[in-house]
């Protein structure tokens, strides 16, 4: 059988358009100790906010969590085109579980289709999920769209293309012995190229301090252009962060596109640290979701909020920059690009 690349389907940029955003409805206390309940208001809020400008789908385990979602939705005003799935999940983070959606030119117009990845909760780190596992296949059943499996473990957050054949990751999370320890480099490499049609691989090195998922790539470096990065970097030397950043930084300064020339890089700051019972939380402001009108980004109400928002607004002229407060959202060690995943559009 052709790979998807052989049968020209490739992984968009998140700011082509979307026809959806996917969503799964946050359900799993461990995830928020103590604090699931402050976290459907501002959940809500993110879908008033999505649905503004795209279709939400939002799995839900059964009717009764239909019904909550569907108050705390009111509450938030969200109106639009908001379905709800009775799609069980074990945990929120769509992201992840969800399918990679590619896309392909075909005969009558742009053609859509799933990637469905093993999903194994960061490396086995907080069984079941057994049915996040199933999500990929019932997005795909429920969209009508063929579905490629991609035959390794992979997180949507662990990657991050630019639409014109790059894809950039870390060698922290994908290099993981708990993730794809039978595979070489260069077979994920591979696996990359045939799965999601890119071209280059652009590998930074370890992750943010407090993140579970052993260095996702959105908590890092994100593309707002082809061939153009934003990446966050710690001012502060004596914050843990610092070299950390300070050698992504230089990677990224060290790469090259396909025709040999170096990436635009702008950098954005990181939030002072976000604690919560003595743990150090995986705040960053590179955690922003691209939406068809606005770009949502967690913020911890500090005056670097500002700072990162300017950046992103340059990024995105014709698109709101809207700040959601994410202090909350981050104890579950994720913000808003890791609850989503986008749906191309292909009219």
């Amino acid at each position: 059988m052709p790979t998807p690349a052989e049968s020209g389907y490739f992984m968009p940029a998140e700011w082509a358009p979307h026809q959806a955003t996917w969503l799964s409805w946050p359900h799993k206390e461990a995830s928020w100790p103590g604090l699931i309940e402050r976290i459907w208001p501002i959940y809500a809020r993110f879908v008033a906010e999505l649905a503004r400008g795209e279709t939400v789908h939002i799995n839900v385990n059964d009717a009764a969590m239909a019904a909550q979602a569907r108050a705390f939705l009111a509450e938030a005003g969200a109106t639009g085109d908001i379905r709800l799935h009775e799609f069980p999940t074990n945990d929120a983070w769509c992201r992840d579980h969800g399918a990679i959606f590619i896309v392909r030119d075909g005969p009558h117009g742009r053609e859509l289709a799933a990637t469905d990845w093993e999903f194994n909760a960061w490396g086995n780190k907080y069984p079941p999920y057994d049915l996040d596992n199933q999500i990929p296949a019932r997005m795909a059943e429920y969209l009508g769209v063929p579905r490629f499996c991609g035959g390794m473990v992979l997180e949507g957050g662990s990657i991050e293309v630019d639409g014109n054949g790059l894809l950039l990751t870390s060698e922290q999370c994908l290099l993981n012995p708990n993730r794809n320890p039978h595979m070489t480099r260069t077979e994920i490499e591979q696996r990359l190229r045939d799965m999601l049609g890119v071209h280059t691989i652009l590998w930074l090195g370890e992750g943010i301090v407090g993140d579970d998922t052993d260095g996702h790539i959105d908590d890092l470096a994100r593309f707002v252009a082809p061939s153009t990065v934003v990446t966050v970097v710690e001012e502060d030397p004596t914050d843990e962060n610092y070299h950390v950043l300070q050698d992504n930084l230089r990677r990224l300064q060290r790469m090259r596109d396909a025709a040999g020339k170096p990436l635009t890089i702008l950098t954005i700051p990181m939030p002072p640290p976000v604690y919560h019972q003595g743990q150090r939380l995986p705040a960053s402001y590179a955690n922003f979701y691209i939406a068809n009108h606005a770009v949502i980004v967690p913020v911890f109400n500090h005056p670097n909020d500002q700072r990162a928002c300017e950046v992103l607004q340059r990024c995105f002229p014709d698109r709101r920059i809207v700040g959601i407060d994410a202090t909350d959202v981050v104890w579950g060690l994720g913000a808003w690009h890791c609850l989503s995943q986008q749906v191309p559009a292909v009219r």
